[in-house]
C-alpha cells in the first residue's frame, strides 16, 4: 500500500484525510528531486519540496472556474523518490517504475522534477499504459540535442530522447537551441515548434497548436518556459517566455479540447529570499487539475 504525505507536508496542506490520502485520491503528486547534469545555476532538487510548501498559501477556491477542485478527486502527495546513487539510464528506469505503479493504480499523476531528464521516466511509463498521445512542451529551450557533455541523458537531450520513443512533440516558448536542435525541427514530421517570437502579438497560434495535438495530450512545463518575470528562479533563464495569462488561457484550451492525460513540471531553482516561482508553479499546477474537472476531464 502506498502512503501519502500528512497535512503539514502534502500539497495544499489538505486537511480532510479523505482527500489526501492514497487510497480514496484521483489525483497524486510525486517528486523526483534528481540533480545530476545541471548546466549552469544548481539547485533544482529542492524545487519540488519548495513547490509543495509553498502550495500552502494557494487558495482552494479558483474564481475563474467557480470551484474547490480538490474536493471533487483529492490529491495526495506522495514521498520523494530516493535516488540512491542511481544516474542516467538507472535514475531515468526508477522514475519509469514508480509512475508506472501509479498509473496502474488509475491515478492521475501529476509529477514535480528538478532538472528536465526526469520526464523521459515520466513519459515512457504514460506511454506503456495509453499508446499514442503528444507531448506538449513548455520551454526556453527545444532539449533536442542527441547528447550534451557526451551524456545522451543530460536534460539538454530529454526531449530528443522523448523522439526517439515516436511520439508527436508540440514545444511552446523555445527561444535558446543549436543548430543541430533547428535541423531536426526541420527535417522530422513529429516536432512542431511555436518559438517565443512567434506567439507574442495574439493568441492565434494556440489553436493552430491544438490542432497538431493528439485527442491525448502529456504536458511536460519547464519553469523557464515562461518569462523571468513570471518564473525568475530557474536553472538556466532566458528572456522572454511566456506571460502569466497566456500560459494559463493555453491550458485551458487545451483542457477543454483535448484530455491531459498527466503533467509534469521540473527546473524550478529556489533563491535564498525569493518565493515567486514557487508559488507561482503551485498555483500552476492547482490550476491545470483546475481546468481538467471543470471540463469534466479528471
Amino acid at each position: 500500500m502506498t502512503s501519502a504525505l500528512a497535512t503539514e507536508n502534502n500539497f495544499l496542506g489538505i486537511t480532510e484525510p479523505e482527500l489526501h490520502n492514497y487510497e480514496s485520491s484521483k489525483v497524486v503528486i510525486q517528486s523526483a528531486p534528481y540533480e545530476y547534469t545541471s548546466s549552469y545555476l544548481q539547485g533544482s532538487a529542492q524545487g519540488p519540496k519548495a513547490i509543495i510548501e509553498a502550495s500552502h498559501y494557494v487558495e482552494f477556491y479558483d474564481e475563474e472556474t467557480d470551484q474547490e477542485a480538490y474536493k471533487k478527486t483529492g490529491i495526495a502527495t506522495l514521498e520523494e523518490m530516493d535516488f540512491n546513487g542511481k544516474v542516467n539510464k538507472e535514475a531515468v528506469d526508477l522514475i519509469e517504475a514508480e509512475t508506472l505503479n501509479h498509473l496502474k493504480n488509475n491515478k492521475f499523476v501529476v509529477s514535480l522534477g528538478a532538472e528536465h531528464t526526469v520526464s523521459l521516466g515520466f513519459v515512457k511509463a504514460f506511454k506503456q499504459v495509453h499508446g499514442e498521445f503528444s507531448v506538449l512542451q513548455i520551454d526556453a529551450h527545444s532539449d533536442l540535442r542527441s547528447a550534451y557533455h557526451d551524456n545522451p541523458y543530460s536534460h539538454a537531450s530529454v526531449l530528443a530522447r522523448i523522439h526517439d520513443l515516436g511520439l508527436p512533440i508540440c514545444q511552446v516558448g523555445i527561444r535558446a537551441q543549436c543548430k543541430e536542435e533547428a535541423d531536426l525541427i526541420k527535417s522530422s514530421p513529429l516536432i512542431n515548434t511555436w518559438y517565443a517570437h512567434q506567439i507574442q502579438e495574439n493568441d492565434l497560434w494556440m489553436d493552430e497548436l491544438i490542432s497538431k495535438l493528439n485527442d491525448k495530450v502529456y504536458i511536460t512545463i519547464d519553469a523557464d518556459g515562461f518569462d523571468p518575470s513570471v518564473m525568475p528562479a530557474v536553472g538556466t533563464a532566458e528572456p522572454g517566455g511566456l506571460g502569466w495569462h497566456q500560459g494559463l488561457k493555453l491550458m485551458k484550451k487545451v483542457a477543454e479540447r483535448k484530455t491531459i492525460i498527466g503533467f509534469d513540471i521540473v527546473e524550478c531553482a529556489p533563491k535564498e529570499g525569493e518565493i515567486l516561482t514557487q508559488f507561482n508553479l503551485a498555483k500552476l499546477l492547482y490550476k491545470i487539475i483546475g481546468y481538467c474537472c471543470h471540463f469534466n476531464k479528471l
